[in-house]
């Protein structure tokens, strides 16, 4: 029996639709760099005291100060921890450089017109990212193609859905999109987060750039190089 027609798609972004080297080269680093100055800049607004007590809860270290705070958000980005109060601060900053044009996100050059071609057919394309809500717009609305928010359906990262490699999480979309997770399709680069989508019963697409450095083999799922001529829609069938 063939798969489900694809009514939704939900895409990954770091080595899926943009480059992972840009995440670690570029936004990483000029987060990392201003976390001490937010805090100073905020100190004893509410938003302080929140993201103070989002670390402390993450860390189980109820007596953190905001030093300590510095420190954890500094070690999770090293290790590129999938922490929620790290990627909620990234967004935050990252939000600032976006406007002032400092930043930029990365986009494949193929990325566009797979969109533009998968919402002309009539799917929804949404994205599913450990990084902030706001922060996923602002990389596709900065985009080193230029705006691409208008062939986006929607967003969800840690804090509106889960972690990535936990099924739940992929349940929890799919009672946001109210579509069958058999007719929704996720793309990733990564195989614990395909797992994990089938394990929820969604179709799955691994996508292995050709400068990546695990290979191009992602056991258990099919694999593209690329999003260029991916065709989603029913084909008909042979007489």
């Amino acid at each position: 029996m063939s798969p489900d027609p694809v009514r939704a798609v939900v895409l990954d972004i770091e080595g899926t639709t943009g480059s992972v080297d840009h995440v670690h080269a570029v936004l990483f680093p000029y987060a990392r760099e201003r976390f001490a100055g937010w805090f100073a800049a905020h100190r004893g607004q509410p938003r302080w005291t929140e993201l103070i007590e989002d670390v402390r809860r993450a860390t189980g270290a109820a007596d953190l100060d905001e030093a300590g705070a510095v420190a954890a958000l500094h070690a999770w980005t090293d290790a590129d921890v999938k922490a929620a109060p790290l990627k909620a601060l990234q967004g935050e900053i990252w939000a600032v450089g976006y406007a002032d044009g400092t930043l930029h996100g990365h986009v494949y050059d193929e990325v566009p017109e797979a969109l533009t071609r998968w919402r002309a057919a009539g799917i929804a394309c949404h994205i599913y990212s450990s990084g902030s809500t706001s922060a996923q717009r602002n990389w596709f609305a900065h985009s080193n193609h230029g705006d691409l928010t208008g062939l986006l359906n929607g967003y969800f990262d840690l804090t509106t859905a889960g972690p990535k490699r936990e099924p739940d999480s992929y349940r929890t979309i799919s009672r946001a999109l109210r579509v069958p997770p058999a007719a929704t399709l996720f793309l990733s680069d990564v195989g614990a987060e395909l797992d994990a989508a089938a394990a929820a019963g969604w179709q799955t697409l691994a996508v292995r750039r050709p400068d990546d450095p695990r290979g191009p083999a992602v056991d258990g799922h099919p694999v593209r190089t690329d999003l260029a001529g991916l065709d989603l829609t029913p084909q008909p069938a042979i007489p």
